[in-house]
């Protein structure tokens, strides 16, 4: 699982930052999550293939969060993209889309699907045999979902010594992968534990911006390998955080400290302050486990 940050600031594109993007590899599927104005470029930057994007997740339709979408999906058209987009996000985002696509004349060759939210409780919205992703309800001045992405860990992994001991036949690996016990020829029952070992533990990422403190959100992302909660403000501006209805770091981190995270990641700063180091300083002294998004910026999630 690798995150890479295409944008991570609040509000406005500047020179040298950009508003809210991300994409998340897993299990070779490529994710996109929100998309700021800047994405494409970003994108291009990050090397990532346009042509491997196939779900894209918007988590409210404030424009530092997907203005960059209508401008995603001409490209895809130009490009002559041929495999269908999926869009997940709020009720209202296909009526703006397809609005601008039925102004300009433009279209698109390939299938666009639109996946409208509305729930105010946590739903599985894409789930594949080796994925799942879930709403995470979050409270923002309008509708607002992050999204907690997992994986499913289900495959046992091979013993090779111990077939091989055996001497069983390739055509049972599957088969002992999914668990299944192995009868030989001579009707000799070998149990699976000693043909196979545990699945490595899944693995688990958290999307929650933009969100005022919410403690409602800890059972949805509890033991989550890595959270990224926005903080757009330092405690010395709470009352802005408040008012605007975003965190900051320090609730960020409180979050994740009760929510048994391994990992935090700080982003949609303010751009009113020049040092991100002190976001870091803060959110530490609740949390030691804290990292700091930056445009370009990957994680490995391990």
């Amino acid at each position: 699982m690798k995150l890479t940050i295409l944008g991570c600031y609040a509000a406005t594109p500047r020179t040298l930052s950009n508003p809210t993007s991300q994409v998340l590899e897993i299990k070779n599927k490529v994710f996109l999550i929100d998309c700021a104005e800047g994405t494409q470029v970003q994108l291009r930057k990050s090397k990532v293939k346009f042509s491997k994007i196939s779900h894209i997740f918007i988590s409210h339709l404030h424009g530092d969060h997907f203005y960059g979408l209508i401008g995603l999906i001409s490209t895809f058209m130009l490009l002559n993209r041929e495999n269908d987009l999926h869009v997940y996000g709020p009720k209202g985002i296909k009526e703006i889309i397809l609005l601008q696509l039925k102004f300009s004349g433009s279209y698109t060759g390939y299938n666009l699907y639109f996946h409208e939210l509305e729930a105010t409780q946590s739903e599985i919205i894409y789930e594949d045999e080796k994925v799942r992703v879930k709403t995470i309800p979050l409270k923002h001045r309008i509708y607002t979902n992050g999204f907690l992405f997992e994986e499913k860990n289900t495959e046992r992994k091979l013993n090779i010594e111990a077939v091989e001991n055996f001497n069983i036949d390739k055509v049972y690996f599957n088969k002992i992968k999914s668990g299944g016990d192995i009868t030989l020829d001579n009707g000799t029952i070998i149990p699976n534990a000693q043909l196979s070992f545990n699945p490595e533990p899944a693995k688990s990422y958290a999307y929650c911006s933009d969100t005022m403190y919410n403690e409602n959100i800890i059972p949805i992302i509890e033991n989550a390998n890595y959270l990224y909660h926005e903080s757009t403000f330092l405690e010395s501006e709470a009352h802005l955080s408040e008012r605007t209805m975003h965190s900051t770091a320090k609730q960020a981190a409180t979050i994740a400290l009760k929510a048994n995270v391994q990992n935090l990641i700080l982003g949609h700063y303010s751009t009113r302050y020049g040092n991100l180091q002190l976001f870091k300083e803060e959110a530490q002294t609740i949390f030691s486990n804290v990292l700091l998004a930056d445009d370009g910026k990957e994680f490995e999630i391990e």
